[in-house]
Protein backbone atom coordinates (compact mmCIF):
# COMPACT_ATOMS: atom_id res chain seq x y z
CA UNK A 1 0.00 0.00 0.00
CA UNK A 2 1.24 3.51 -0.82
CA UNK A 3 2.00 6.04 1.93
CA UNK A 4 -1.01 7.81 3.40
CA UNK A 5 -1.65 11.38 2.35
CA UNK A 6 -0.89 12.74 5.82
CA UNK A 7 2.76 11.68 5.35
CA UNK A 8 3.24 14.07 2.44
CA UNK A 9 5.52 17.06 2.92
CA UNK A 10 3.96 20.52 2.90
CA UNK A 11 3.40 21.99 -0.54
CA UNK A 12 5.60 24.76 -1.85
CA UNK A 13 6.06 26.84 -4.97
CA UNK A 14 9.04 26.62 -7.31
CA UNK A 15 9.85 28.63 -10.42
CA UNK A 16 11.90 27.60 -13.46
CA UNK A 17 13.15 30.08 -16.06
CA UNK A 18 14.09 28.30 -19.29
CA UNK A 19 16.23 30.28 -21.75
CA UNK A 20 15.90 28.19 -24.89
CA UNK A 21 16.93 28.59 -28.51
CA UNK A 22 13.42 29.51 -29.59
CA UNK A 23 11.55 30.59 -26.46
CA UNK A 24 12.26 32.18 -23.08
CA UNK A 25 9.79 30.90 -20.53
CA UNK A 26 8.82 31.23 -16.88
CA UNK A 27 6.85 28.42 -15.29
CA UNK A 28 5.70 28.55 -11.68
CA UNK A 29 4.85 25.21 -10.12
CA UNK A 30 3.08 24.04 -7.02
CA UNK A 31 4.91 21.01 -5.62
CA UNK A 32 2.89 18.79 -3.32
CA UNK A 33 5.14 15.86 -2.57
CA UNK A 34 5.66 14.03 -5.86
CA UNK A 35 2.80 15.91 -7.56
CA UNK A 36 3.82 18.75 -9.90
CA UNK A 37 1.18 21.35 -10.78
CA UNK A 38 1.71 24.17 -13.28
CA UNK A 39 0.06 27.31 -11.90
CA UNK A 40 1.64 29.97 -14.15
CA UNK A 41 3.21 29.67 -17.59
CA UNK A 42 4.43 32.56 -19.74
CA UNK A 43 6.78 32.56 -22.71
CA UNK A 44 8.29 34.91 -25.25
CA UNK A 45 9.31 33.44 -28.60
CA UNK A 46 12.60 35.33 -28.77
CA UNK A 47 14.33 33.14 -31.35
CA UNK A 48 17.74 33.56 -29.71
CA UNK A 49 19.19 30.83 -31.91
CA UNK A 50 17.71 32.05 -35.17
CA UNK A 51 20.98 33.59 -36.51
CA UNK A 52 23.35 31.09 -34.93
CA UNK A 53 24.08 28.92 -38.02
CA UNK A 54 25.00 31.97 -40.14
CA UNK A 55 26.74 34.24 -37.62
CA UNK A 56 27.68 32.03 -34.70
CA UNK A 57 26.03 34.62 -32.46
CA UNK A 58 22.67 35.12 -30.80
CA UNK A 59 20.01 37.04 -32.69
CA UNK A 60 20.23 40.76 -31.75
CA UNK A 61 16.46 41.11 -31.91
CA UNK A 62 16.14 37.89 -29.94
CA UNK A 63 18.42 39.24 -27.22
CA UNK A 64 16.26 42.33 -26.76
CA UNK A 65 13.06 40.27 -26.70
CA UNK A 66 14.63 37.87 -24.20
CA UNK A 67 15.86 40.70 -21.96
CA UNK A 68 12.39 42.27 -21.89
CA UNK A 69 10.90 38.93 -20.88
CA UNK A 70 13.57 38.23 -18.26
CA UNK A 71 13.15 41.65 -16.65
CA UNK A 72 9.43 40.96 -16.38
CA UNK A 73 10.04 37.47 -14.96
CA UNK A 74 12.38 38.90 -12.33
CA UNK A 75 9.65 41.38 -11.32
CA UNK A 76 7.07 38.60 -11.07
CA UNK A 77 9.40 36.70 -8.75
CA UNK A 78 10.14 39.64 -6.49
CA UNK A 79 10.34 38.42 -2.89
CA UNK A 80 11.02 34.79 -3.79
CA UNK A 81 13.80 32.88 -2.05
CA UNK A 82 16.78 32.20 -4.30
CA UNK A 83 16.57 28.46 -3.64
CA UNK A 84 13.03 28.35 -5.06
CA UNK A 85 14.07 29.81 -8.44
CA UNK A 86 16.00 27.85 -11.06
CA UNK A 87 17.21 29.47 -14.29
CA UNK A 88 18.85 27.47 -17.07
CA UNK A 89 19.97 28.12 -20.65
CA UNK A 90 20.32 25.50 -23.37
CA UNK A 91 21.78 25.06 -26.85
CA UNK A 92 21.72 28.57 -28.33
CA UNK A 93 23.42 30.24 -25.36
CA UNK A 94 25.74 27.25 -24.99
CA UNK A 95 26.96 27.41 -28.59
CA UNK A 96 26.92 31.14 -29.34
CA UNK A 97 30.16 33.12 -29.27
CA UNK A 98 28.36 35.82 -27.31
CA UNK A 99 26.46 33.45 -25.01
CA UNK A 100 28.55 34.31 -21.96
CA UNK A 101 28.22 38.04 -22.64
CA UNK A 102 24.45 37.66 -22.87
CA UNK A 103 24.31 35.90 -19.48
CA UNK A 104 26.47 38.63 -17.93
CA UNK A 105 23.97 41.20 -19.17
CA UNK A 106 21.13 39.12 -17.72
CA UNK A 107 22.88 39.02 -14.34
CA UNK A 108 23.64 42.74 -14.35
CA UNK A 109 20.15 43.87 -15.41
CA UNK A 110 18.00 41.32 -13.57
CA UNK A 111 20.16 39.73 -10.88
CA UNK A 112 19.29 36.28 -12.26
CA UNK A 113 22.03 33.66 -12.22
CA UNK A 114 21.40 31.53 -15.30
CA UNK A 115 23.09 28.14 -15.49
CA UNK A 116 24.17 26.96 -18.94
CA UNK A 117 23.46 23.26 -19.37
CA UNK A 118 25.87 21.11 -21.34
CA UNK A 119 24.38 18.97 -24.09
CA UNK A 120 24.69 15.89 -21.90
CA UNK A 121 23.00 17.67 -18.99
CA UNK A 122 20.19 18.88 -21.22
CA UNK A 123 19.60 15.32 -22.45
CA UNK A 124 19.66 13.98 -18.89
CA UNK A 125 17.18 16.55 -17.59
CA UNK A 126 14.84 15.93 -20.52
CA UNK A 127 14.88 12.23 -19.63
CA UNK A 128 14.29 13.00 -15.95
CA UNK A 129 11.33 15.12 -17.05
CA UNK A 130 9.84 12.17 -18.91
CA UNK A 131 10.36 10.04 -15.78
CA UNK A 132 8.69 12.77 -13.69
CA UNK A 133 5.59 12.28 -15.81
CA UNK A 134 5.89 8.52 -16.39
CA UNK A 135 8.14 6.73 -13.88
CA UNK A 136 8.08 3.39 -15.71
CA UNK A 137 8.97 4.90 -19.10
CA UNK A 138 11.38 2.83 -21.19
CA UNK A 139 13.03 3.42 -24.54
CA UNK A 140 14.64 6.60 -25.83
CA UNK A 141 13.80 10.24 -25.12
CA UNK A 142 14.20 12.86 -27.84
CA UNK A 143 14.00 16.52 -26.83
CA UNK A 144 13.79 18.85 -29.83
CA UNK A 145 14.61 22.50 -29.17
CA UNK A 146 15.19 25.39 -31.52
CA UNK A 147 18.86 24.56 -32.11
CA UNK A 148 19.46 20.98 -31.00
CA UNK A 149 18.07 17.50 -30.54
CA UNK A 150 18.97 15.64 -27.36
CA UNK A 151 18.73 11.85 -27.35
CA UNK A 152 19.02 9.80 -24.17
CA UNK A 153 18.24 6.21 -23.31
CA UNK A 154 16.07 5.27 -20.34
CA UNK A 155 17.16 2.28 -18.31
CA UNK A 156 14.01 0.54 -17.14
CA UNK A 157 13.08 2.82 -14.25
CA UNK A 158 16.69 3.23 -13.07
CA UNK A 159 16.94 6.57 -14.86
CA UNK A 160 18.66 8.03 -17.91
CA UNK A 161 21.95 6.50 -19.01
CA UNK A 162 23.52 7.15 -22.41
CA UNK A 163 22.90 10.60 -23.95
CA UNK A 164 23.95 12.74 -26.91
CA UNK A 165 23.17 16.15 -28.40
CA UNK A 166 22.89 16.79 -32.15
CA UNK A 167 22.58 20.05 -34.16
CA UNK A 168 19.15 19.13 -35.51
CA UNK A 169 16.92 21.90 -34.19
CA UNK A 170 14.98 23.85 -36.84
CA UNK A 171 17.27 26.89 -36.62
CA UNK A 172 20.37 24.72 -37.03
CA UNK A 173 18.77 23.19 -40.13
CA UNK A 174 17.89 26.46 -41.83
CA UNK A 175 14.62 27.79 -40.42
CA UNK A 176 12.98 30.19 -41.01
CA UNK A 177 13.82 29.62 -44.69
CA UNK A 178 11.36 27.48 -46.63
CA UNK A 179 12.12 23.81 -46.09
CA UNK A 180 14.12 22.06 -48.82
CA UNK A 181 13.05 18.51 -47.97
CA UNK A 182 15.66 16.57 -49.92
CA UNK A 183 18.64 18.69 -48.88
CA UNK A 184 17.59 18.87 -45.24
CA UNK A 185 16.83 15.16 -45.08
CA UNK A 186 20.43 14.41 -46.14
CA UNK A 187 21.77 16.63 -43.33
CA UNK A 188 19.52 14.95 -40.77
CA UNK A 189 20.42 11.48 -42.00
CA UNK A 190 24.14 12.24 -41.79
CA UNK A 191 23.78 13.29 -38.14
CA UNK A 192 21.54 10.38 -37.15
CA UNK A 193 23.37 7.59 -38.96
CA UNK A 194 26.11 7.16 -36.30
CA UNK A 195 23.40 7.11 -33.61
CA UNK A 196 21.14 4.47 -35.16
CA UNK A 197 22.47 1.45 -33.25
CA UNK A 198 23.27 3.38 -30.09
CA UNK A 199 19.70 4.65 -29.70
CA UNK A 200 17.68 1.95 -31.47
CA UNK A 201 14.33 1.56 -29.70
CA UNK A 202 10.72 0.50 -30.09
CA UNK A 203 9.43 3.27 -27.81
CA UNK A 204 10.30 6.90 -28.53
CA UNK A 205 9.32 9.63 -26.05
CA UNK A 206 8.98 12.96 -27.87
CA UNK A 207 9.66 16.13 -25.85
CA UNK A 208 9.30 19.71 -27.04
CA UNK A 209 6.62 22.15 -28.13
CA UNK A 210 6.98 21.46 -31.84
CA UNK A 211 6.32 17.74 -31.47
CA UNK A 212 3.41 18.44 -29.10
CA UNK A 213 1.93 20.56 -31.88
CA UNK A 214 2.26 17.63 -34.30
CA UNK A 215 0.44 15.42 -31.81
CA UNK A 216 -2.37 17.98 -31.41
CA UNK A 217 -2.68 18.12 -35.20
CA UNK A 218 -2.89 14.33 -35.35
CA UNK A 219 -5.68 14.42 -32.74
CA UNK A 220 -7.54 16.95 -34.90
CA UNK A 221 -7.14 14.93 -38.08
CA UNK A 222 -8.15 11.69 -36.35
CA UNK A 223 -11.04 13.36 -34.48
CA UNK A 224 -9.53 11.97 -31.28
CA UNK A 225 -11.85 12.71 -28.34
CA UNK A 226 -9.39 13.38 -25.51
CA UNK A 227 -7.37 16.53 -26.25
CA UNK A 228 -4.61 15.97 -23.70
CA UNK A 229 -1.08 16.03 -25.13
CA UNK A 230 0.70 14.32 -22.23
CA UNK A 231 1.23 10.62 -22.95
CA UNK A 232 -0.68 10.77 -26.21
CA UNK A 233 0.51 7.83 -28.29
CA UNK A 234 0.92 7.44 -32.03
CA UNK A 235 1.86 4.34 -33.96
CA UNK A 236 4.88 4.46 -36.24
CA UNK A 237 2.72 4.83 -39.35
CA UNK A 238 0.47 7.51 -37.83
CA UNK A 239 3.43 9.60 -36.66
CA UNK A 240 5.17 9.36 -40.04
CA UNK A 241 1.94 10.22 -41.87
CA UNK A 242 1.33 13.40 -39.85
CA UNK A 243 5.00 14.37 -40.16
CA UNK A 244 4.95 13.99 -43.93
CA UNK A 245 1.69 15.91 -44.13
CA UNK A 246 3.24 18.91 -42.31
CA UNK A 247 6.55 18.75 -44.19
CA UNK A 248 4.80 19.41 -47.46
CA UNK A 249 2.62 22.31 -46.34
CA UNK A 250 3.38 25.89 -47.21
CA UNK A 251 3.18 28.54 -44.51
CA UNK A 252 -0.18 29.72 -45.88
CA UNK A 253 -1.49 26.13 -45.72
CA UNK A 254 -0.30 25.71 -42.13
CA UNK A 255 -2.02 28.96 -41.19
CA UNK A 256 -5.35 27.47 -42.24
CA UNK A 257 -4.99 24.44 -39.94
CA UNK A 258 -6.86 24.73 -36.64
CA UNK A 259 -4.96 24.06 -33.44
CA UNK A 260 -1.40 24.85 -34.55
CA UNK A 261 0.66 27.48 -32.78
CA UNK A 262 0.89 30.48 -35.11
CA UNK A 263 4.45 31.19 -33.98
CA UNK A 264 5.70 27.77 -35.10
CA UNK A 265 4.77 27.96 -38.78
CA UNK A 266 8.38 28.65 -39.82
CA UNK A 267 9.87 25.79 -37.81
CA UNK A 268 7.18 23.11 -37.73
CA UNK A 269 7.99 21.52 -41.14
CA UNK A 270 11.63 21.14 -40.02
CA UNK A 271 10.50 19.55 -36.74
CA UNK A 272 8.27 17.15 -38.66
CA UNK A 273 11.13 16.09 -40.93
CA UNK A 274 13.36 15.43 -37.91
CA UNK A 275 10.65 13.30 -36.27
CA UNK A 276 10.17 11.24 -39.43
CA UNK A 277 13.91 10.61 -39.72
CA UNK A 278 14.27 9.73 -36.03
CA UNK A 279 11.44 7.19 -36.21
CA UNK A 280 12.88 5.54 -39.30
CA UNK A 281 16.53 5.57 -38.18
CA UNK A 282 15.89 4.36 -34.61
CA UNK A 283 13.25 1.81 -35.61
CA UNK A 284 10.60 3.26 -33.30
CA UNK A 285 7.25 1.50 -33.38
CA UNK A 286 5.43 3.86 -31.01
CA UNK A 287 5.79 7.58 -30.30
CA UNK A 288 4.69 8.82 -26.87
CA UNK A 289 4.32 12.57 -26.33
CA UNK A 290 5.60 13.94 -23.02
CA UNK A 291 4.45 17.36 -21.82
CA UNK A 292 7.24 17.16 -19.25
CA UNK A 293 10.85 17.92 -20.14
CA UNK A 294 13.95 19.74 -18.92
CA UNK A 295 12.10 22.02 -16.49
CA UNK A 296 10.32 19.16 -14.74
CA UNK A 297 13.56 17.17 -14.77
CA UNK A 298 15.27 19.95 -12.85
CA UNK A 299 12.43 19.88 -10.30
CA UNK A 300 12.56 16.09 -9.95
CA UNK A 301 16.29 16.13 -9.28
CA UNK A 302 15.75 18.64 -6.48
CA UNK A 303 13.23 16.47 -4.64
CA UNK A 304 14.07 14.43 -1.59
CA UNK A 305 14.94 10.85 -2.68
CA UNK A 306 12.05 9.41 -0.65
CA UNK A 307 9.60 11.78 -2.36
CA UNK A 308 11.03 10.96 -5.80
CA UNK A 309 10.23 7.28 -5.26
CA UNK A 310 6.52 7.95 -4.80
CA UNK A 311 4.02 7.42 -7.59
CA UNK A 312 3.05 10.73 -9.28
CA UNK A 313 -0.44 9.46 -10.14
CA UNK A 314 -1.32 8.60 -6.55
CA UNK A 315 0.32 11.79 -5.28
CA UNK A 316 -1.58 13.82 -7.86
CA UNK A 317 -4.92 12.25 -6.93
CA UNK A 318 -4.24 12.92 -3.25
CA UNK A 319 -3.45 16.56 -4.00
CA UNK A 320 -6.42 16.90 -6.36
CA UNK A 321 -8.86 15.89 -3.62
CA UNK A 322 -7.21 17.46 -0.57
CA UNK A 323 -9.89 19.49 1.19
CA UNK A 324 -9.37 21.17 4.54
CA UNK A 325 -11.46 19.51 7.26
CA UNK A 326 -11.77 16.14 5.49
CA UNK A 327 -9.85 13.03 6.52
CA UNK A 328 -6.63 12.47 4.62
CA UNK A 329 -6.57 8.84 5.72
CA UNK A 330 -9.66 7.73 3.81
CA UNK A 331 -7.91 6.95 0.51
CA UNK A 332 -5.34 4.63 2.05
CA UNK A 333 -7.99 2.92 4.19
CA UNK A 334 -10.21 2.32 1.15
CA UNK A 335 -7.27 0.87 -0.74
CA UNK A 336 -6.55 -1.61 2.07
CA UNK A 337 -10.24 -2.51 2.35
CA UNK A 338 -10.89 -3.04 -1.38
CA UNK A 339 -7.58 -4.68 -2.20
CA UNK A 340 -8.38 -8.28 -1.15
CA UNK A 341 -11.52 -8.41 -3.31
CA UNK A 342 -10.06 -6.79 -6.43
CA UNK A 343 -6.90 -8.88 -6.24
CA UNK A 344 -9.11 -11.89 -7.05
CA UNK A 345 -10.22 -10.37 -10.33
CA UNK A 346 -8.38 -10.87 -13.61
CA UNK A 347 -6.28 -7.75 -14.28
CA UNK A 348 -7.44 -5.39 -17.01
CA UNK A 349 -4.30 -3.22 -17.03
CA UNK A 350 -1.73 -5.89 -16.15
CA UNK A 351 0.59 -4.83 -13.38
CA UNK A 352 -0.96 -1.36 -13.31
CA UNK A 353 -4.23 -2.50 -11.70
CA UNK A 354 -3.04 -1.96 -8.07
CA UNK A 355 -1.80 1.55 -8.89
CA UNK A 356 -5.11 2.48 -10.53
CA UNK A 357 -7.05 1.08 -7.58
CA UNK A 358 -4.92 3.15 -5.20
CA UNK A 359 -5.47 6.26 -7.34
CA UNK A 360 -9.24 5.73 -7.54
CA UNK A 361 -9.39 5.42 -3.76
CA UNK A 362 -7.54 8.75 -3.40
CA UNK A 363 -10.22 10.32 -5.61
CA UNK A 364 -13.02 9.31 -3.25
CA UNK A 365 -13.54 12.88 -2.03
CA UNK A 366 -13.23 14.70 -5.34
CA UNK A 367 -16.91 15.68 -5.22
CA UNK A 368 -16.99 16.56 -1.52
CA UNK A 369 -17.77 20.25 -2.06
CA UNK A 370 -19.92 19.91 -5.16
CA UNK A 371 -23.72 19.94 -5.40
CA UNK A 372 -24.93 16.32 -5.13
CA UNK A 373 -26.96 16.62 -8.33
CA UNK A 374 -23.82 17.43 -10.33
CA UNK A 375 -21.02 15.64 -8.47
CA UNK A 376 -20.75 12.68 -10.79
CA UNK A 377 -20.53 14.71 -14.00
CA UNK A 378 -18.10 17.29 -12.61
CA UNK A 379 -15.88 14.65 -10.99
CA UNK A 380 -15.74 12.80 -14.32
CA UNK A 381 -14.72 15.95 -16.20
CA UNK A 382 -12.10 16.96 -13.63
CA UNK A 383 -10.36 13.59 -13.63
CA UNK A 384 -10.54 13.13 -17.39
CA UNK A 385 -8.68 16.38 -18.05
CA UNK A 386 -6.79 17.07 -14.82
CA UNK A 387 -3.06 17.83 -15.31
CA UNK A 388 -2.05 14.79 -13.24
CA UNK A 389 1.02 12.87 -14.39
CA UNK A 390 1.73 9.17 -14.29
CA UNK A 391 -1.13 7.85 -16.42
CA UNK A 392 -1.71 7.19 -20.10
CA UNK A 393 -4.94 8.03 -21.89
CA UNK A 394 -6.79 4.72 -21.29
CA UNK A 395 -5.87 4.94 -17.60
CA UNK A 396 -7.11 8.54 -17.50
CA UNK A 397 -10.46 7.50 -19.01
CA UNK A 398 -10.63 4.55 -16.59
CA UNK A 399 -10.15 6.74 -13.49
CA UNK A 400 -12.64 9.33 -14.78
CA UNK A 401 -15.22 6.56 -15.29
CA UNK A 402 -14.53 5.21 -11.80
CA UNK A 403 -14.91 8.72 -10.32
CA UNK A 404 -18.28 8.99 -12.07
CA UNK A 405 -19.43 5.64 -10.67
CA UNK A 406 -18.31 6.76 -7.21
CA UNK A 407 -21.20 9.24 -7.26
CA UNK A 408 -23.74 7.70 -9.64
CA UNK A 409 -25.32 4.31 -10.28
CA UNK A 410 -25.88 5.18 -13.96
CA UNK A 411 -24.44 2.56 -16.29
CA UNK A 412 -23.23 5.07 -18.88
CA UNK A 413 -20.73 7.87 -18.29
CA UNK A 414 -20.75 11.33 -19.90
CA UNK A 415 -19.01 11.44 -23.28
CA UNK A 416 -19.82 7.76 -23.65
CA UNK A 417 -18.75 7.51 -27.29
CA UNK A 418 -15.39 9.14 -26.53
CA UNK A 419 -14.77 6.80 -23.60
CA UNK A 420 -15.68 3.80 -25.77
CA UNK A 421 -12.94 4.80 -28.25
CA UNK A 422 -10.32 4.83 -25.51
CA UNK A 423 -11.51 2.01 -23.20
CA UNK A 424 -12.53 -1.57 -24.00
CA UNK A 425 -15.91 -2.77 -22.70
CA UNK A 426 -14.08 -4.91 -20.12
CA UNK A 427 -12.20 -1.89 -18.77
CA UNK A 428 -15.35 0.23 -18.74
CA UNK A 429 -17.12 -2.42 -16.70
CA UNK A 430 -14.21 -2.67 -14.27
CA UNK A 431 -14.17 1.11 -13.83
CA UNK A 432 -17.85 1.02 -12.96
CA UNK A 433 -17.18 -1.73 -10.45
CA UNK A 434 -14.26 0.10 -8.86
CA UNK A 435 -16.23 3.32 -8.51
CA UNK A 436 -19.14 1.39 -7.02
CA UNK A 437 -16.77 -0.25 -4.55
CA UNK A 438 -15.37 3.13 -3.45
CA UNK A 439 -18.94 4.37 -3.00
CA UNK A 440 -19.81 1.31 -0.93
CA UNK A 441 -16.79 1.80 1.33
CA UNK A 442 -17.55 5.51 1.85
CA UNK A 443 -21.24 4.92 2.64
CA UNK A 444 -20.65 1.89 4.86
CA UNK A 445 -18.17 3.80 7.01
CA UNK A 446 -19.67 7.27 6.78
CA UNK A 447 -16.20 8.16 5.47
CA UNK A 448 -14.68 7.19 8.81
CA UNK A 449 -11.55 5.24 7.80
CA UNK A 450 -11.37 3.41 11.14
CA UNK A 451 -14.81 1.85 10.66
CA UNK A 452 -13.64 0.11 7.52
CA UNK A 453 -11.43 -2.02 9.74
CA UNK A 454 -14.61 -3.46 11.33
CA UNK A 455 -15.79 -4.98 8.06
CA UNK A 456 -14.44 -7.05 5.21
CA UNK A 457 -15.03 -7.38 1.47
CA UNK A 458 -13.95 -10.39 -0.56
CA UNK A 459 -14.93 -12.62 -3.47
CA UNK A 460 -15.61 -16.33 -3.03
CA UNK A 461 -16.42 -18.16 -6.20
CA UNK A 462 -19.46 -16.48 -7.77
CA UNK A 463 -20.27 -14.44 -4.62
CA UNK A 464 -19.32 -11.00 -3.40
CA UNK A 465 -19.14 -11.35 0.38
CA UNK A 466 -19.52 -8.33 2.67
CA UNK A 467 -19.08 -9.03 6.36
CA UNK A 468 -19.06 -7.05 9.60
CA UNK A 469 -17.17 -7.87 12.78
CA UNK A 470 -19.05 -9.43 15.69
CA UNK A 471 -21.29 -6.83 17.26
CA UNK A 472 -20.98 -4.40 14.34
CA UNK A 473 -23.60 -5.97 12.01
CA UNK A 474 -26.50 -3.63 12.82
CA UNK A 475 -24.29 -0.54 12.65
CA UNK A 476 -22.57 -1.34 9.36
CA UNK A 477 -24.86 -3.57 7.29
CA UNK A 478 -27.96 -1.39 7.02
CA UNK A 479 -30.31 -0.74 4.12
CA UNK A 480 -28.07 1.83 2.40
CA UNK A 481 -25.04 -0.44 2.65
CA UNK A 482 -27.00 -3.36 1.19
CA UNK A 483 -28.13 -1.19 -1.71
CA UNK A 484 -24.57 -0.07 -2.50
CA UNK A 485 -23.25 -3.61 -2.15
CA UNK A 486 -25.85 -4.90 -4.61
CA UNK A 487 -24.79 -2.27 -7.16
CA UNK A 488 -21.19 -3.46 -6.83
CA UNK A 489 -22.16 -7.12 -7.08
CA UNK A 490 -24.16 -6.40 -10.24
CA UNK A 491 -21.22 -4.53 -11.76
CA UNK A 492 -19.01 -7.56 -11.06
CA UNK A 493 -21.73 -10.00 -12.23
CA UNK A 494 -21.65 -11.75 -8.87
CA UNK A 495 -24.24 -12.77 -6.27
CA UNK A 496 -24.28 -10.75 -3.05
CA UNK A 497 -23.84 -12.33 0.37
CA UNK A 498 -24.11 -10.23 3.54
CA UNK A 499 -22.94 -11.64 6.84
Amino acid sequence: MWPRADSRPEGRQAAVIDVGSNSVRLVIYRLEGRAIWTIFNEKALAGLGRDLPASGRLSPDGIETAMTALRRFRTLLDGWRAEDVTAAATAAVRDAADGSAFLRRVREETGLEVRTLTGEEEARYAALGVIAGQPDAQGVVGDLGGSSLELVRLNGGVGPTDGATLPLGPFALGAPRNLDIDRTRKVIEAELAPMANRFATRHFHAVGGAWRNLALLHMELADYPLRVAHQYEMSRSDAIDVARFVERQSRSSLERIQGLSKKRFDTLPYSALVLEAVIERLGAERVVISAYGVREGLLLEGMDPEVRRRDPLIAGCEALTAVRGLSQELGGALEAWLGPAFERLAPVFGGRDPVLLAAACRLADIGARLHPDHRADIAFEQVLRAPVAGMNHPERAFLASAAFARHSSATSTPEASAIARVLSSERRQRARALGSAVRLGCDLSGRNPHLLEKSGLTIRGDRLVLTAGRGWEDMLLGEQTAKRAQTLASALKLKLELG
